[in-house]
């Protein structure tokens, strides 16, 4: 694969909106400038430019020092990053054809590029000189700046610098190859859920569905030239609609058409590019060493083993399916009949009306978005960390449904707030964003190119038609809270270097600053303000609250077994050699059968959150090997929500303690910064209660 050269770097037109930072505040990209075709030469442009900056690095006279060679490769890259962060988060949230033809050309000299630097044996070299002087005691680094090079070291060791000239060949053709095959997957899986989302033409089949959610879908099939209903495909097995569906046979339409993406033998089937990818991705780990991906993936994380991950799930398995079994059980009860996958979230809401006495469609009215985002999520953060929110509508985002507020950071009340950075929320679904909830950086926070927090929120949300309010449901809430925990973690991060900043740190910890951030939605301070009626403004009654919290418990298991079938699935995949993935497309049903049965996890009324063909996460994304992170971090995050209610709670004095944690984003052991918080490694006790598997 070519690299593009110096004079390439040069040849790009300074009027382009990514040749220099952003004069916008916070260098907020332009995006009134940024146009599609501004994206690919940018980014040629970039990785000729750093190439040219690595090579400066490199054939520097001057002996290796932090400045000349860890500084300076942290400094490089400068128009790549700003070109790219624009790219992939404009692809996620507004693709286009022009934007997945630029992703499909890019993706294998993106790949080689990265190669290159970091298969570079003069780099290498330099590094290990540094390394060499820390450990004779002639050279002091900064924690900081030691934590940096040891993980430069490791990165450039696990890239294959030690392998043998043919083998890096080959290693270069297989990440060329595998990085094509991630993006294939991804427009594959967008196009195929747009095909498979449900029309339904006969009012009399959408009984049990609310008048907003009615309005909603009537949009979304007017927004796609079609009369009637559509009913969106979300990125997971079970829809959110399936819960106020009424009609069996719907459900059923309904919940085939999800579970059928990415293997109806169409231009949409995903399966020969998936298997693909798992074969290379298991020549890959061969080839650098490892048993398997799933080993070279533990690692480089918190967990170190898929030891310890296969020893974290097989403990939590067996008892979550006890617990799905036995809510089967009362679903039936009810249904009088048998319960499958399609009715389960139906039939689960019938349960909760009679054991709790709520429902999705009663809750909604009070659930209006811009009262959670005002007086819930910005408000925790609040009363948190000082933050303050103001809306910028002076600044532009990259699609008409985008709102950016900068962030005040105010260390003491009653004191004037100091700009802290921009929080873009892009909360509502269409037809060009995949599925899914989601937080990119446009612009990383770091002390050595003097950078702020930019930071993009996207949900998928139905948008209520104009004039009306949008309504959420719990499970929205209490995702826009979990995504704003990532916002945080990038907007509170204060590290030197950019690659240290905000939730650049392993993946089995990037999710534990969000998932507390859920704590918040639950907590009768913040609920009480943002829980109120859009119309009455009266408050959500206090029985219904507390009938929610004294119902958290319940569908844990149906929750803890979809997302532990996934997450099982994704190490199945991941932990073979490549003569043991299936050869044929048609032979991937029966190895997930297979794997799920073997794991103790082939509850059929419960599918995996994911099946294997629309696995986006580790297909797509880049978490293969990797799901098992958020059950990983869960074990963290329940261990902080009993800290904060041994401390007080909801206080700026427990804020501040938690905001120390989150501004050492990278720059240290991630685990290190947790015994700092908790005085202690974690336990998961707090888990298997929260989950009620303690029993």
């Amino acid at each position: 694969m070519t690299i593009p050269d110096a004079a390439t770097a040069a040849a790009l037109d300074p009027a382009n909106p990514h040749a220099v930072p952003s004069t916008l505040p916070y260098e907020l990209p332009d995006y009134t400038a940024i146009r599609e075709e501004h994206h690919e030469p940018a980014i040629v442009a970039g990785m000729a430019a750093q190439r040219a900056e690595v090579e400066d690095i490199v054939t520097n006279p001057a002996p290796p020092s932090v400045e000349n060679t860890l500084d300076a490769l942290e400094r490089s890259g400068g128009l790549l990053g700003r070109a790219l962060r624009v790219f992939w988060n404009q692809l996620a949230a507004d693709a286009t054809p022009g934007l997945e033809e630029i992703e499909a050309r890019l993706a294998p000299q993106l790949a080689a590029h990265e190669d290159a630097v970091y298969m570079d044996a003069r780099l290498y070299e330099r590094a290990r000189a540094l390394q060499d002087q820390a450990d004779a005691g002639t050279l002091t680094l900064e924690p900081d700046t030691a934590y940096l090079l040891e993980k430069l070291l490791a990165r450039i060791r696990r890239s294959g610098i030690e392998l043998s000239d043919a083998d890096q060949d080959t290693l270069r053709d297989l990440n060329a190859r595998l990085t094509t095959l991630q993006a294939e997957f991804g427009r594959k899986l967008l196009a195929g859920a747009n095909a498979a989302s449900v029309l339904v033409t006969d009012e009399a089949e959408l009984d049990g569905l609310s008048d907003a959610a009615r309005a909603g879908a009537r949009a979304a099939a007017e927004s796609r030239g079609s009369e009637g209903w559509l009913l969106e495909m979300q990125l997971f097995s079970h829809q959110h609609v399936l819960a106020s569906l009424a009609r069996p046979d719907v459900r059923a339409r309904v919940q085939a058409a999800s579970e059928n993406r990415g293997r109806d033998g169409s231009e949409h089937d995903t399966r020969a590019t998936l298997l693909e990818m798992v074969r290379l991705r298991a020549e890959r780990a061969r080839l650098l060493g490892y048993e398997h991906h799933a080993a070279y993936v533990a690692e480089d994380a918190t967990a170190g083993t898929t030891r310890a991950v296969d020893d974290m799930l097989a403990r939590l398995a067996p008892p979550a399916v006890a617990n799905a079994r036995a809510e089967h059980a009362d679903l039936e009860a009810l249904a009088g009949a048998s319960v499958a996958a399609a009715d389960w979230s139906y039939y689960a809401e019938a349960v909760r009306k009679d054991r709790f006495a709520l429902d999705d469609a009663l809750l909604r009215p009070y659930l209006e978005l811009e009262r959670v985002a005002r007086d819930g999520v910005f408000r925790a953060a609040n009363l948190l960390f000082g933050l303050s929110f103001t809306e910028r509508d002076d600044l532009t985002g990259y699609h008409p449904d985008v709102r950016v507020f900068e962030v005040f950071d105010q260390p003491e009340p009653g004191e004037p707030g100091q700009g802290l950075g921009l929080f873009v929320a892009d909360w509502f679904t269409r037809e060009s964003k995949r599925g899914g909830a989601w937080m990119n950086n446009l612009v990383d926070q770091n002390r050595l190119l003097g950078q702020r927090a930019v930071v993009v929120n996207n949900l998928n949300i139905v948008r209520a038609p104009d004039g009306e309010p949008t309504l959420l449901s719990w499970d929205e809430v209490t995702t826009m809270f979990h995504e704003f925990g990532h916002a945080l973690h990038g907007l509170l991060s204060d590290v030197r270097y950019p690659s240290q900043s905000g939730t650049n740190v392993p993946r089995d910890f990037v999710e534990y600053p969000s998932q507390v951030n859920e704590m918040w939605a639950w907590d009768p301070e913040i609920l009480g303000h943002f829980a109120v009626h859009h119309e009455t403004g009266e408050p959500m009654p206090r029985e219904w609250v507390d009938t929610m919290l004294a119902s958290r418990q319940y569908g844990e298991g149906f929750s803890t077994t979809e997302y532990l079938g996934a997450a099982l699935l994704d190490q199945a995949w991941h932990q073979l050699t490549p003569e043991g993935v299936p050869a044929a497309p048609d032979d991937v049903a029966g190895f997930e059968r297979a794997a799920l049965a073997a794991a103790g996890v082939d509850f059929e009324p419960v599918p995996p959150r994911y099946r294997t063909t629309y696995f986006n996460h580790v297909f797509g994304g880049g978490y293969s090997a990797a799901y098992y992170s958020y059950i990983w971090s869960q074990v963290l995050d329940a261990d902080t929500v009993e800290w904060y209610a041994e401390n007080g709670g909801l206080t700026r004095e427990n804020g501040e303690a938690f905001r120390r944690l989150l501004a050492r984003g990278g720059s240290q052991d991630p685990s290190r910064s947790f015994r700092e918080l908790r005085g202690r490694d974690p336990r998961i006790a707090p888990l298997l209660e929260r989950l009620g598997l303690d029993g």
